[in-house]
């Protein structure tokens, strides 16, 4: 059993690249439906946002295995391009770690922003729910979540930290020298559109105009901001006084064209118009940047938005990496027991089934007991099995992970008899029950 992760993100691969690697939510509940139809995929849970695209694995072999990986991220996107040169991996230690600094925000594009965390667990979500993972990958993302909540309760990471939204009215305010007389179209009402609003009234804009293929939730985004709603379709016919647009629709195609955009251009007559997309897969077409007078910025572009607090915030970065390196410490000693729980809970079951056959036997021929009595003998047999099971359990723990652990586990097994418990099954057959249970 190994763990992997696969995947690209936006230090390996351009928006041009991950777009066409993103993964709605739908196409991840399909693909997780369909995960046993992989050989030695055990279990996987799938991230996509708009900066990575990655799948968490656990199989039997990661070498051997990765082919079948990399044709499961190929079925999700429908994609069989060669984009090996954008791909990483990384294995067990490494691929805890990974996990643990995408939760904690310092894989982030923007160091410390907040949304990473929600995406993590919204991922992981999805993969219980299509019954994708078990017990490795339930341990590992409960604990890569709760690292996440470490870094930003015990760090200032997130403090002052800016968002995706923020960066992109950054970045428009940047070149305009200001917003304060501005209109602005935003297409798409969403999470990430309500925080473009909200930054833009921050920033003094005049206008707020909607626009988004659902009119209700336009106009109630629009109502929130004191802002306008716009027909989706005709949005650069009804709204032709605007400054900037920014766009953030989780559409699959571009809802920005550069024939649609050159009509707009026309009737502003020569006056500049700055485009901000956001979305991943882009929403504007790469040919409106070769249009006179439109500046186009993409999710990329973002990066090399001025940020004050940067240095502040990789000072706390530091701070953070020791925290996930004390819970990968934490986590991978958990892991080195797993391979002995299975053995480890036969075992006490067996040991409790024979106290209660033992203790019935008893109070047959002491009806008399009290109540009190009774609970004392209870007691009594619970804390003898437990002391006589002590040692042997210490051993077997001690012995997980190192080469001594096949002699004790078959030793166990012989020891205590605990090939014949139960009807057919066998030891074998009950330790891999006993997995597919948890």
């Amino acid at each position: 059993m190994q763990l992997i992760v696969l995947g690209l993100n936006h230090k390996t691969a351009p928006v041009a690249v991950r777009e066409r690697f993103s993964i709605s939510k739908e196409g991840i509940r399909k693909g997780l439906r369909h995960l046993n139809e992989y050989e030695s995929l055990n279990e996987a849970v799938v991230l996509s946002t708009c900066n990575r695209s990655e799948m968490y694995a656990v199989v039997d072999d990661a070498e051997e295995d990765l082919p079948t990986l990399r044709q499961f991220l190929f079925d999700l996107t429908g994609n069989e391009e060669d984009i090996d040169p954008y791909l990483y991996t990384f294995c067990d230690e490494a691929c805890v770690r990974h996990l643990f600094d995408v939760a904690s925000s310092l894989d982030s594009l923007v160091i410390g922003e907040g949304q990473i965390l929600s995406q993590v667990k919204e991922a992981y979500s999805i993969a219980r729910e299509e019954s994708a993972t078990s017990t490795v990958l339930n341990t590992l993302f409960h604990r890569a979540i709760k690292t996440g909540k470490r870094v930003r309760t015990e760090t200032r990471i997130a403090f002052n930290a800016v968002s995706v939204s923020y960066a992109a009215v950054e970045l428009a305010r940047e070149v305009l020298g200001g917003l304060s007389s501005s209109n602005v179209l935003i297409f798409g009402a969403g999470k990430m559109a309500e925080l473009t609003a909200q930054h833009l009234l921050d920033k003094g804009v005049q206008k707020i105009y909607v626009a988004n293929r659902h009119r209700a939730k336009a106009q109630e985004l629009a109502q929130r901001f004191g802002g306008e709603t716009v027909t989706f379709e005709l949005a650069f016919q009804e709204a032709t006084d605007v400054d900037v647009v920014v766009t953030s629709t989780g559409a699959p195609h571009y809802v920005v064209r550069a024939w649609d955009t050159q009509q707009l251009m026309a009737r502003r007559k020569g006056r500049p118009l700055v485009f901000v997309d956001i979305a991943v897969p882009r929403d504007v077409d790469p040919e409106v940047a070769e249009i006179k007078g439109v500046t186009l910025y993409n999710i990329d572009d973002l990066e090399e938005v001025v940020d004050e607090h940067k240095q502040e915030r990789q000072q706390e970065a530091m701070l953070a990496e020791k925290i996930v390196s004390e819970e990968v410490e934490a986590l991978l000693g958990k892991f080195q027991y797993l391979s002995c729980q299975p053995l480890m809970a036969m075992l006490s079951d067996r040991a409790e089934r024979i106290r209660c056959r033992e203790v019935k036997r008893a109070l047959t021929k002491l009806p008399d007991l009290t109540k009190e009595e009774r609970r004392a003998m209870e007691h009594m047999t619970r804390m003898i099995v437990r002391k006589l099971l002590r040692s042997p359990m210490m051993e077997l723990n001690a012995s997980a992970g190192t080469e001594r652990e096949h002699f004790y586990i078959e030793a166990m097994r012989s020891l205590f008899k605990l090939d014949i418990i139960g009807e057919a099954e066998t030891c074998e057959e009950r330790h891999n029950r006993w997995y597919a249970q948890q």
